[in-house]
């Protein structure tokens, strides 16, 4: 199509309608969740026929980033775009501010695209904290093109900050990608949720102003136990902005030191506030030096994981309460105020609205954490929605298991079929991945797997239909009613026993299969 010059008030309209379109589509897809269909329908729209739809969309793919063919696509049509449209540019910067906003925005997705392999290269070996090479080289090209007459881009984004947050952008691609494994709907929502925790739903007003403000919001992760939590706490907390200082030429720090992870429900509460805050010396018997604790060690971009937060006691959540409030804290055994500059992110697999109403959970205290949520789906929901998802996950962990490729695919061949044949399709999996990786091991092992407790069907109809037959003793009731019980319950003794007004001894004997 040739290309029509019109003048309007000393203004050049310098692109075609089709260039005007496609850098629409392209400013949506820098600004869209790269794990939502939004995202696709942007692409489709920007390749028109070109667009290739034969395989299955790549962000329910997994589980590790690549170059995808329509992203290919995308960045040969951008380059094709920026090199026309710079070198037309009239001298006299006379450009609708429309149009240059349009190709401002397409240079950013064609530097991200020109820079991505070396940004891999830099979350594989360090994850930021070495030295970068290239800087150079990506100043040099965005330069020649966003430093045009009349172009006011790097005003409102600088070079560096820029710079920072295209390699968050690859970051949180390839930390999310890489910790969740699966095609299904599910596993494709939750990794559009962990994009939103990281970079809110707006990611233009994210990098303007958010991106330094993001500590301040606290995340919850909740979801059954075995689904995975710690793994989304660590994909957000690896994918935190890094500001990028150009005179040492190298990022604020790497991520590889920045995730401090801690199970409440294994220390004592000492141990925990220790742990956290640190102490002086004397402060407890054995506080023989003094300590820093996590509070204090995790810098700016780093975060505190707080695994089973359901778990801790009172006192406690009121001094994490404080810290969420005020960002302060003191070690025990001292007075001396202290600053966390970090994020933090809890997670539990109970119901702390239910915790909330028994007392044992400080309703301010929650109100603090659940700023952002994030909920993890169970197997079952993963194996409902595409039933090819359990051998994917089986052969995924059989290759973590055996290094030889094909011993691993005869293997999870194996294992698949002896799980269809011995549990069934409609087994519930109420230890989600984590019991199917033990299970994958017992088959490796021995050749045979035991669930912990009662073949409980997935579904009410199953349920209802084995009722219906009038085939179960009432023991089996029992057993079935208190495991579903269990389930729904988040796995928790405790509040199983309130739900069914028995005795906690009395619960966990039917959660203990008939020998």
């Amino acid at each position: 199509m040739s290309i029509v010059w019109q003048k309007m008030a000393t203004k050049t309209f310098i692109l075609t309608s089709d260039e005007r379109a496609f850098a629409a589509e392209i400013r949506q897809i820098n600004r869209s969740n790269p794990f939502t269909t939004q995202r696709i329908a942007h692409e489709r729209a920007a390749l028109g026929d070109a667009f290739i739809a034969e395989k299955p969309e790549w962000n329910l793919d997994g589980p590790a980033p690549g170059f995808f063919a329509n992203v290919i696509l995308l960045e040969r049509k951008a380059d094709a775009f920026v090199t026309r449209v710079a070198a037309a540019w009239p001298k006299d910067g006379g450009v609708p501010v429309a149009e240059a906003d349009l190709y401002a925005e397409t240079v950013v997705f064609w530097l991200f695209h020109r820079y991505a392999a070396r940004f891999d290269g830099i979350i594989q070996a360090n994850g930021g904290a070495a030295p970068v090479n290239f800087y150079a080289s990506f100043r040099a090209d965005a330069e020649k093109h966003l430093q045009l007459p009349g172009l006011t881009y790097l005003e409102e984004m600088p070079l560096p900050h820029l710079f920072a947050c295209l390699f968050q952008v690859r970051r949180a691609f390839y930390h999310i990608y890489r910790s969740l494994a699966g095609r299904s709907t599910p596993i494709a929502r939750l990794r559009a949720e962990i994009w939103q925790s990281i970079f809110t739903h707006d990611l233009d007003r994210y990098r303007h102003t958010l991106y330094a403000r993001m500590g301040d919001f606290a995340t919850l992760v909740t979801g059954p136990s075995g689904t995975g939590k710690e793994l989304v706490a660590r994909a957000i907390a690896l994918s935190r902005y890094l500001t990028f200082d150009p005179k040492r030429g190298s990022f604020a720090g790497g991520t590889d030191e920045s995730f401090f992870p801690l199970n409440l429900a294994a220390l004592s509460p000492t141990l925990i506030e220790s742990e956290l805050f640190g102490h002086r010396r004397g402060a407890f018997t054995g506080a023989v030096v003094d300590r820093l604790g996590w509070m204090e060690t995790c810098p700016v971009h780093g975060t505190v994981f707080l695994d089973e937060i359901g778990e801790v006691d009172a006192a406690i959540q009121v001094k994490l309460l404080r810290v969420l409030q005020t960002r302060r804290f003191q070690r025990l055994g001292d007075t001396a105020p202290r600053e966390f500059g970090g994020k933090i992110i809890a997670a539990t697999n109970r119901d702390l609205a239910a915790e909330i109403r028994t007392g044992r959970f400080r309703e301010d205290f929650y109100y603090r954490l659940c700023s952002d949520q994030v909920v993890t789906p169970s197997l079952r929901e993963q194996v409902n929605d595409s039933p090819e998802e359990l051998p994917l996950l089986v052969g995924l962990i059989a290759r973590r298991l055996l290094t030889d490729p094909a011993e691993a695919a005869r293997f999870a061949e194996q294992a698949t079929a002896w799980i269809e044949k011995n549990l069934g399709a409609a087994y519930a999996w109420p230890g989600n991945f984590r019991e199917l990786e033990q299970c994958v091991r017992n088959l490796l092992v021995r050749q045979e797997y035991r669930p912990a407790g009662p073949l409980v069907a997935a579904g009410a109809e199953d349920w209802n239909t084995l009722l219906n037959r009038g085939t179960l003793t009432a023991e089996e009731v029992l057993r079935r009613y208190t495991q579903q019980v269990y389930e729904q319950a988040g796995q928790n003794v405790e509040e199983t026993a309130r739900r069914l007004d028995l005795d906690r001894r009395t619960v966990k004997a039917r959660l203990t299969p008939v020998q």
